[in-house]
């Protein structure tokens, strides 16, 4: 599915809250929006991966570095989640080093999002992704809590990348 929007952000439906201004109605893209309603993660079997959304990675307090059991737990673990990828340099078509942002258009022509809302991430033995930024993708890797200075904005969050695939809304019960 292709979210095509060069008006603004929009936020992509896995609970992300901002400290910054909502973007317009029409555009804002809320947990019953167009991907349909979000599953809250839940632990899966030791050698798979955990489905996460932005409102768990939001709980980490940035001006703190406090965060609930819940959040520290996944520090070192294998997780998955719903993302819109940001190069780190322009005009990247693949790269294996870039960030993992809730909405498209986060870093490119408007404020960066919270520190707690982007996740710096370096594939496993340097595999490069395609870089489509208008496509959402579901993205696995080990995550961990280290402060990243990107060209782009600080990052709370660190990942060793290892798998990217087409984002796929979940089925309406």
């Amino acid at each position: 599915m292709r979210v095509l929007h060069w008006l603004g952000s929009a936020s992509l439906a896995l609970g992300m809250t901002t400290t910054g201004p909502t973007p317009p109605a029409p555009y804002h893209l809320s947990v019953d929006g167009l991907f349909g309603r979000f599953a809250a993660p839940a632990p899966v079997a030791a050698d798979s991966a955990t489905l996460i959304d932005w409102r768990t990675l939001n709980d980490l307090d940035i001006e703190t570095g406090k965060a609930p059991a819940a959040l520290k737990a996944l520090d070192g673990k294998r997780v998955r989640i719903a993302a819109f990828i940001v190069p780190l340099e322009d005009d990247m078509q693949e790269s294996d080093e870039f960030l993992l942002v809730p909405y498209f258009g986060a870093c490119v022509h408007t404020p960066p999002p919270p520190a707690n809302q982007m996740v710096y991430v370096k594939m496993r033995g340097a595999k490069s992704v395609k870089i489509g930024w208008w496509d959402p993708v579901m993205f696995e890797g080990v995550i961990h809590f280290r402060n990243v200075e990107s060209t782009y904005g600080a990052t709370s969050y660190e990942m060793e990348g290892l798998d990217s695939k087409p984002y796929v809304p979940p089925k309406k019960p």
